[in-house]
């Protein structure tokens, strides 16, 4: 058994979370290895060897350990999952492969408690006889035979999020277009803080102010601002993004982060001159497209702010304070 032959395996696995419909946060080496695993999937072994393998997430750890051995699992190359890495394991890789209809939980007694030592996972049935066609012509089919039976979690996630959706709208009633935006990673991150940022968290909003490259601006509404005290320095580097969100009487600054400028202690200082008569309370925003570009960034953000990742956008990342997702500086 050799690195390479554990790596092909590993990369087979990953295609076939991809092609299965698994969320990208759910395609990785980890949930890849416990695939494996709860299908008795060794490097040598071909896919129509898969099996039922029942396992605990301790068994499952120790089981990848010993037969992808050279598989890195930290971030600093170690070969092994910490046993610190246990609930990483059960959360983001068996809870979604279980939502997924592709592993079962307790089949023996599903009324176990979650935190249950005794808890076991095994793939179904449905799963064993489409993961042994992969790599075969009949693997297209076997797909649509799982999937008649169970939706793809991506579909399932993406439904769940629409329900909850508001639109973001301008001050005339019109909704924004977010097609004027010059392409690119950074619009691209803005056009998601407009259309599901601001759904999300400032449902019924008016975005007040929507920026662009260099000098553009898409959304640029002065008046409205006066009306709320602001005055709009033009010289001022505004936020891309700034919602009022009536229902709170909130102005929401929101920086769209690719490469540079998150919220960190001189740039509230900024904002903080540059809205300085207004009105609603400011709450400062930090946007991101992934968790790999926050994670660059996330030692210079400051406190009393908050974190919002696209590629999650049902969840948001607070930085300590007294309240969740308000203004610091206006009581309630």
């Amino acid at each position: 058994m050799t690195k390479e032959q554990q790596e092909k395996k590993l990369n087979e696995a990953r295609k076939v979370l991809a092609e299965i419909g698994m969320p990208r946060q759910q395609q990785g080496k980890r949930t890849a290895l416990v695939l494996l695993s709860m299908l008795n999937l060794r490097p040598t072994q071909g896919w129509e060897e898969a099996s039922c393998n029942t396992l605990g997430v301790t068994p499952c750890m120790d089981w990848m350990a010993e037969h992808y051995p050279d598989i890195p699992k930290g971030r600093n190359g170690e070969v092994r999952y910490a046993p610190n890495s246990r609930e990483s394991v059960r959360k983001q890789s068996i809870h979604p492969l279980v939502r997924a209809g592709i592993l079962i939980k307790n089949s023996d007694a599903p009324d176990r408690a979650t935190n249950d030592q005794n808890n076991r996972y095994h793939p179904s049935d449905i799963t064993i006889k489409a993961m042994a066609a992969f790599g075969t012509a009949a693997w297209d089919e076997r797909l649509k035979e799982f999937h008649a039976e169970q939706p793809k979690l991506i579909e399932m996630n993406a439904a769940e999020r629409k329900v909850h959706r508001v639109p973001v709208t301008l001050p005339d009633g019109s909704k924004v277009d977010t097609a004027d935006l010059s392409p690119g990673a950074h619009s691209e991150l803005i056009k998601a803080v407009v259309e599901r940022f601001g759904s999300q968290f400032t449902p019924d909003g008016t975005v007040v102010y929507l920026g662009d490259t260099g000098s553009k601006w898409i959304v640029n509404e002065r008046e409205y601002l006066a009306e709320l005290g602001v005055v709009v320095d033009p010289h001022g580097k505004m936020p891309d993004v700034v919602i009022h969100f009536t229902e709170k009487d909130w102005l929401v600054l929101v920086e769209a982060v690719t490469s540079t400028g998150p919220v960190d202690y001189q740039r509230i200082a900024q904002l903080k001159e540059l809205f300085a008569g207004a009105r609603p309370g400011l709450v400062f925003v930090t946007a991101f497209l992934a968790r790999g570009k926050f994670r660059q960034f996330m030692a210079d953000i400051a406190w009393e702010t908050e974190v919002w990742i696209a590629e999650e956008e049902t969840h948001m990342v607070h930085f300590n304070g007294e309240r969740f997702l308000g203004p610091y500086d206006k009581a309630e």
